[in-house]
């Protein structure tokens, strides 16, 4: 039974690192973080967002995208698409606004500050991101390598043991048939 969950357990981490990590870098997407709660409830704080590329012209209405607060700064918003204004000489800008906000957001946003659009979202995970990929990084990679280690450690420990045992039962039964005393050193 212990068995079965051990491999449940890695099965479904290989499946969130694959949703989080491996898609959005395979598919030029990028994980970030919800820290805020404009977007609950479909994406309270800790939410892990994947954002893809779009080309602007197939933003529409309802789309949740990601988007620079100024141009050319890395700070983003992710928020939901309200409204299409016109275009102007850079394409369409768009109206947002978070979905647990009263009102837009005040300024439209213009097409050369869109970062994309988000594909899916993973609730709590965002977390996990932060702390991966933040400051603590070093801290997480050491840690990490010191359970592989330890967890090695521990099934070379406990194979020596079972060798042990497996030795003095043959022993055992080898003495029982034998009527001999005769133990492995």
């Amino acid at each position: 039974m212990a068995l079965v969950l051990s491999i449940a357990l890695a099965l479904g981490v290989v499946a969130l690192a694959t949703f989080a990590l491996v898609i959005p870098r395979l598919g030029g997407g990028v994980p970030l973080t919800v820290l805020t709660n404009s977007m609950s409830p479909a994406a309270p704080p800790g939410t892990l967002i994947v954002v893809f590329p779009v080309d602007v012209d197939e933003i529409a209405v309802g789309d949740v995208i990601t988007y620079q607060i100024r141009s050319g700064e890395p700070e983003v918003i992710t928020h939901r698409v309200v409204g299409v204004a016109s275009p102007d000489e850079d394409g369409p800008r768009f109206i947002t606004q978070g979905d647990n906000n009263a009102d837009p957001d005040p300024d439209p946003v213009r097409s050369v500050q869109v970062q994309g659009r988000v594909a899916y979202s993973i609730p709590y995970l965002g977390w996990v991101n932060n702390v991966v990929n933040g400051e603590h990084r070093g801290w997480i990679v050491g840690i990490g390598a010191g359970g592989l280690f330890a967890y090695a450690l521990w099934n070379i420990i406990a194979g020596i043991a079972e060798a042990r045992r497996s030795r003095r039962r043959r022993a055992l039964e080898s003495a029982d048939e034998d009527g001999d005393v005769d133990f492995p050193k």
